[in-house]
């Protein structure tokens, strides 16, 4: 009884740490927007798809060429301005969490703050030329696109932090009085927070160019963004984080909560990066990305629990659990597990909690090696998370069946290792009816 009272005492602890970390207003905020801008993401994964894979089945040459526009303009509008678009999306998420009544104002700061701290002068090659020459009064798609992310997050969020604690400060605000239009009224409310806001940042960005001769994108793209990346999405970083993740949902907690957080970002800029290369020919980055987990570690939805529909079907006799796999299979299909989560149940079910963190981890483990040996493409499009298992895997890896078969084995094992664990289940629930 002791033991499993500080058993309880630490998983209370632990989940209530976990949810801190899960609804601090920052990381929220940035859960907020990637999910905003997800839908963006996957438009360029389409694009990329159709370029690379149906337009090569029967176009060739110039032709080829023509064709491949359409996705090209469409990863100029999405992938190669995602570091100028999560910038405001970020401030007005911000903004909106903290309750501030002007999360548009908030936006365009966070939008005209990260502009000011982009460099002034840039180096480019020109077309037909071996050499680079230096330009001004262009923005590049290395600052604004995937590689400015990062930055683009930090200044959104420090920009938007000011602005709201510089609007509070009743002296800073200038009243027009009562017969002012709504909209002017609220202009000049934050004109003295929008300026000093801006020239803080104008300082800091001349700062750097002339003293340092730098400029704040590189800076936090190499001093937090790279190094975190790294971290994040090496494999034991990975496994790790999504699987305490998975262990959460286990006690009633969204994944979200963590991976949300902690994961999306730098897998998405390691799935944009890998877009970016496949759409213009070249090597292929990275292998763990946000679509190479959500493909070979969510088959069914989290957990991997399309496996435990299966095992079911095939060997329950229990005809409560059978009742909700059949209700809750063909959400499964498209990787919609909630029915299965809270009806079977996972949660709080000891003995289903195994194989619903670990399941995921053999998969993803087998899929990498795969992946690394060369027996499979990396994931190179962004494609819905709706989409079903086996489909995905297709699409994903910009059109290998291999990946088909790697799903298909990681099925076939998952089935059999949430077997035993079904069956004690099974057993436990009984028990509990003949004592009841």
């Amino acid at each position: 009884m002791k033991n499993n009272g500080v058993g309880k005492r630490f998983i209370d602890k632990f989940t209530e740490i976990s949810i801190k970390i899960g609804n601090q207003i920052h990381l929220r905020s940035l859960r907020d927007a990637f999910a905003m801008m997800m839908p963006l993401f996957i438009l360029a994964g389409l694009g990329v798809l159709v370029n690379n894979v149906i337009f090569t089945l029967f176009l060739k040459g110039t032709m080829l060429t023509n064709f491949q526009t359409f996705g090209n303009l469409l990863v100029n509008g999405t992938l190669n301005i995602a570091g100028l678009l999560i910038a405001p999306v970020v401030g007005y998420c911000l903004a909106k969490n903290r309750g501030f009544n002007n999360v548009l104002g908030a936006a365009i700061i966070s939008l005209a703050g990260l502009i000011v701290m982009m460099p002034a002068t840039l180096s480019a090659i020109p077309v037909g030329k071996s050499g680079a020459v230096n330009i001004t009064g262009y923005l590049s798609f290395t600052n604004i696109g995937v590689t400015g992310m990062f930055a683009g997050i930090i200044i959104g969020l420090v920009a938007t932090e000011l602005f709201i604690r510089l609007s509070g400060v009743k002296k800073f605000r200038i009243n027009l009085g009562e017969n002012v239009p709504p909209a002017v009224s609220d202009s000049f409310m934050t004109l003295i927070p929008t300026i000093v806001v801006l020239s803080l940042l104008a300082i800091i960005a001349a700062l750097l160019a002339v003293l340092a001769h730098t400029d704040m994108i590189k800076l936090i793209t190499m001093i937090i963004q790279e190094p975190l990346r790294r971290v994040n999405t090496s494999l034991p970083g990975f496994l790790l984080i999504y699987s305490v993740g998975n262990l959460l949902f286990g006690f009633g907690i969204h994944q979200a909560v963590i991976n949300g957080t902690l994961l999306d970002p730098v897998l998405l800029i390691n799935t944009n990066k890998n877009m970016q290369a496949f759409a213009t020919g070249h090597d292929v980055p990275y292998i763990i990305t946000s679509v190479f987990r959500d493909t070979f570690g969510m088959l069914g939805g989290t957990g991997s629990t399309i496996c435990l529909l299966i095992a079911t079907l095939i060997f329950s006799k229990m005809k409560s659990s059978r009742q909700v796999t059949g209700l809750s299979l063909v959400p499964g299909l498209f990787n919609i597990n909630e029915p299965v989560i809270y009806g079977y149940p996972i949660v709080f079910n000891l003995p289903l909690l195994i194989p619903f963190v670990l399941t995921p981890v053999i998969a993803l483990l087998f899929a990498y090696f795969c992946t690394a040996i060369g027996f499979m493409n990396r994931t190179v499009v962004m494609v819905p998370w709706t989409t079903p298992p086996l489909i995905n895997g297709f699409l994903a890896t910009g059109g290998d069946w291999r990946a088909i078969i790697v799903q298909l084995i990681s099925i076939i094992f998952g089935v059999c290792f949430y077997l035993p664990f079904m069956k004690i289940s099974e057993r436990v629930i009984m028990h509990q009816a003949e004592a009841d």
